[in-house]
């Protein structure tokens, strides 16, 4: 299926590294005028140099203080990827206060944020615009260790519907992609042993892990005039994971 976005201005977060950083090139292959937002400010000059069309930002988006200043003047967006996360493992027991709200105020509370800024300038113009939120299938299923982590990615879904609910009215569609275990050059280090890679393949009926295209192209069909009737939508890329 041919995507174009020619004319349209995207904004990605976390877009340093992974998947943030796969989907702010695909977008600008698809024709879009892309903003990169990341913390790590060397990431984002091996961004600009791979491709130098794209707008850097470099700031902390757990600093709402600092991310309203860096957004200021932003300039009109139509498409919005919020695919900046934070995820610190810890059992249940051991979760502590700092790591509950670094996950919190990154992967809820900013995606709020940066959200808002968009969509107020989406609904002053009119022109409607599309959201896409990084989610994950821990939104919906308990993983060991990850308590916090799910709780923000289940916190982040319904963000998301309530999002859809709210935006519609202004002809502005917002969905999430909900993935596996993705292999980004952190997720095949995460899951290079074996035994620990079984056990959650083992799960998946495709019986394999996530590539980054596989969410890319979500993301893109999600941002796209593909999907005009799809808002609210959480979608599973997840090889059948949800299903069981």
């Amino acid at each position: 299926m041919d995507i174009s976005l020619k004319g349209k201005r995207a904004l990605v977060t976390g877009a340093g590294k992974g998947i943030g950083r796969a989907t702010a090139l695909a977008l600008v292959r698809c024709g879009s005028e892309v903003t990169a937002v990341t913390r790590t400010q060397s990431d984002l000059d091996s961004l600009v140099l791979e491709c130098p069309s794209i707008i850097p930002v470099c700031v902390d988006l757990a600093d709402w203080g600092a991310t309203a200043a860096a957004l200021k003047n932003i300039g009109p967006i139509d498409l919005l990827v919020n695919n900046a996360a934070y995820a610190n493992l810890q059992p249940f027991l051991e979760v502590t206060p700092d790591q509950f709200d670094q996950s919190f105020n990154v992967n809820v509370k900013a995606v709020l944020h940066v959200s808002q800024i968009v969509a107020t300038g989406m609904k002053a113009r009119g022109s409607g615009g599309s959201i896409v939120n990084v989610s994950s299938q821990a939104s919906q299923r308990a993983l060991k260790d990850h308590t916090v982590y799910c709780a923000t990615k289940g916190a982040l879904d319904m963000l998301t519907k309530v999002m859809a609910l709210e935006l519609g009215v202004h002809q502005i569609r917002v969905n999430s992609v909900n993935p596996t275990v993705v292999m980004t050059e952190m997720g095949r280090v995460g899951w290079s042993d074996p035994d620990k890679a079984q056990t959650m393949k083992s799960r998946i009926p495709l019986g394999r892990f996530a590539e980054v295209d596989d969410v890319v192209n979500s993301i893109l069909f999600l941002l796209s005039d593909k999907s005009t009737m799809t808002s609210g939508v959480s979608l599973p890329v997840d090889g059948g994971f949800l299903a069981c």
